[in-house]
């Protein structure tokens, strides 16, 4: 049986999730389609591209996303303060950016005077209503797969579902969980087989990141110089595409990086994250199982855990966790909050937690 959205997600118990969605009809709706030979690698930047453009409207910001043939992952951060923070006057403007208005808050805006008591009292619930869906993480979700899966159809000329469902996610209960699932989702292609290395890993955050890395850099090396003419090459199917209008959110921003004025950061650097990524990359590789604790990158010396066994815990992430990831304690909590039994996760977090 489904699990209850609300269930599912509480910002009181983290701001961070997990969410994964698949496509239906045929086996590779965003890639190759081995049936027909078309190329639908564009797709993907339609992902990417809705992504973005909905955590610019959104109090909601990208940790991280890796867009494949048949599904797409995207690790988020819902800053609810945010959201309260902002005006009525900013709430409308942002709504309707992507959505239609109202009647009464279109009068509301042109005339504030011209509304009786009745009618004000409906348009401060509406703007509510409005303000609460804009950190909401369905609404979130549902804004990139609706039109996604309507912009497939139209160009299949056919209708019925795009996506595998609704989407699925997982609350990330600590900065374990965060840090563990980021690399999970940067580590897709790699793990699939797709790519070999990082800097290739097509409409991922680790390329983003690696490519915005790079391009700062006063000398750069060959690999570095290659990577930028890849990207440069992805921005011009964007631009193919009439996606460039759209204003775009960048990535939640490490904790040694630059930021917004105002706004929350990673908990880690973007160095020991790079580090911890090119590093997993290649015990990916080399088929190991983890990391010596004495040799260890230097993120995962600062927490309790069992690093010869992180390879394991990146590599089934998705698997041998249900609904909520963290040690066993914070877990158990966490459903318990929710009246859920814990299911998957218990033998995972036993077995990688100290």
């Amino acid at each position: 049986m489904a699990i209850k959205r609300e269930v599912q997600v509480c910002l009181e118990s983290t701001p961070y999730y997990h969410c994964y969605v698949r496509c239906v009809r045929r086996a590779f709706l965003c890639g190759n389609d081995q049936l027909s030979g078309e190329n639908y690698d564009h797709r993907k930047q339609w992902v990417v591209s809705r992504l973005k453009f909905l955590s610019y409207i959104y109090a909601v910001d990208i940790c991280a996303y890796a867009v494949m043939s048949n599904h797409y992952h995207v690790v988020l951060h819902v800053d609810k303060a945010r959201a309260l923070s902002w005006s009525k006057e900013q709430v409308v403007e942002r709504w309707m950016q992507v959505y239609a208005g109202d009647t009464l808050v279109d009068r509301w805006q042109e005339d504030p005077e011209s509304l009786n008591a009745d009618a004000l009292a409906q348009v401060n619930v509406t703007i509510a209503k409005w303000r609460e869906r804009l950190y909401s993480i369905s609404w979130f979700m549902r804004g990139i797969n609706e039109t996604v899966a309507r912009m497939a159809n139209q160009e299949d000329n056919c209708k019925g579902r795009f996506w595998e469902g609704r989407f699925k996610s997982q609350a990330l209960l600590d900065e374990v969980a965060l840090l563990s699932c980021m690399a999970y989702v940067d580590l897709n292609p790699l793990r699939a087989g797709v790519e070999d290395n990082l800097m290739d890993s097509d409409f991922s955050s680790i390329q983003q990141r690696l490519y915005e890395h790079s391009r700062r850099k006063a000398n750069k090396s060959a690999d570095e110089k290659r990577l930028i003419k890849r990207v440069q090459q992805q921005r011009r199917i964007k631009e193919l595409l009439d996606l460039k209008h759209l204003p775009e959110a960048s990535l939640m921003p490490f904790s040694s990086s630059y930021s917004r004025v105002s706004g929350e950061v990673l908990p880690f650097s973007r160095d020991d994250y790079f580090e911890l990524l090119y590093r997993t990359s290649a015990i990916i590789q080399q088929e190991k199982a983890g990391f010596a604790p004495q040799d260890s990158p230097e993120v995962l010396k600062r927490f309790n855990v069992r690093t010869e066994h992180w390879l394991r815990h990146v590599k089934f992430f998705n698997t041998n966790y249900g609904f909520c990831v963290g040690r066993l304690d914070t877990m158990r909590n966490f459903v318990e909050n929710a009246h859920r039994a814990l299911g998957k996760g218990v033998f995972a977090s036993s077995q990688f937690y100290r």
